[in-house]
């Protein structure tokens, strides 16, 4: 393990996703509003060159986080990229000539949440690999809490693209999860990526999450809301799945443990003045 570097190359897919995060809410207004889950909302995007740079700065992104996986545990890469909605914010910000003094507060208390959680965790590294049998009660959580989701967007219009993003952040936790073990199979041979049940379970969550990003962001009026609610679950789900899952070390003491939870508060507190203060992100 490197943890340097997956610092470095955590930040810097951070900063990809959050690029792409504005041009895709911005493109999505740009076409007609779509039934959720419905994939014709991609044939529409399909010709907005703007959603197709945003895209390749996805793409990006997930490289970036694919191989700060590799030199570090999701404990530690997984919570770096809460700073994505940072970098969101601060180019809309940038973009617009409007800073807003307590939204900048919020930017520091999200960061400030991030570097105390990981200063004080001292995440270390856990399994690469789990059994199918092993992991099929976290199959059925996971089926569980999409359908609720998607039951309640369906039938609560005002509250819709919150449903959606927190469909998409269970979504993103879980294939942050599936991606730190598709890493172990792909260093054991092609032979061992096929034949194990990661690359196939990550074909189907990873897809769904972003159908799910794409439908919460048009959903939306404000950029920040939805972000905020993916920005903190991935993460968060990342750590429990780290924690359960792979056995990664955190901080286990009482106060180490009261930290964890107080820094976690605290980039959440962060995230929600950002989703209450950045007004300025509605789409022009």
């Amino acid at each position: 393990m490197y943890p340097a570097l997956a610092i470095v190359l955590g930040v810097t897919a951070a900063l990809m996703f959050g690029v792409a995060s504005v041009a895709d809410q911005h493109s999505t207004k740009l076409v007609r509003q779509r039934k959720a889950l419905s994939p014709k909302i991609f044939l529409d995007l399909m010709r907005k060159p703007l959603w197709l740079a945003s895209v390749g700065g996805t793409l990006l992104g997930f490289a970036l986080q694919v191989l700060a996986l590799k030199y570090g545990p999701l404990a530690l890469v997984e919570p770096l990229l809460a700073c994505g909605l940072i970098f969101a914010v601060l180019i809309n910000s940038y973009l617009r000539r409007r800073f807003d003094p307590v939204l900048l507060g919020g930017v520091l208390g999200t960061a400030a949440g991030i570097a105390g959680f990981l200063i004080i965790a001292n995440p270390s590294a856990g399994r690469t690999h789990v059994g199918f049998l092993t992991v099929l009660p976290l199959g059925a959580g996971l089926a569980a809490a999409l359908t609720g989701c998607l039951t309640f967007a369906q039938r609560n219009a005002r509250y819709r693209p919150l449903a959606l993003a927190l469909a998409c952040g269970i979504c993103y936790g879980v294939s942050a999860f599936l991606v730190k073990l598709v890493i172990s199979d792909v260093g054991a041979g092609f032979t061992a990526l096929f034949t194990d049940w990661p690359i196939y379970a990550l074909a189907v969550v990873g897809p769904l999450g972003f159908l799910l990003n794409e439908n919460a962001f048009q959903s939306g009026t404000l950029l920040a809301p939805v972000l905020s609610i993916i920005t903190v679950c991935d993460p968060v789900i990342s750590v429990a799945l780290g924690w359960l899952w792979l056995g990664e070390g955190l901080s286990s003491s009482a106060a180490g443990i009261a930290g964890e939870i107080l820094t976690l508060m605290l980039m959440a507190a962060g995230i929600v003045v950002i989703a209450h203060r950045a007004q300025h992100l509605v789409p022009r």
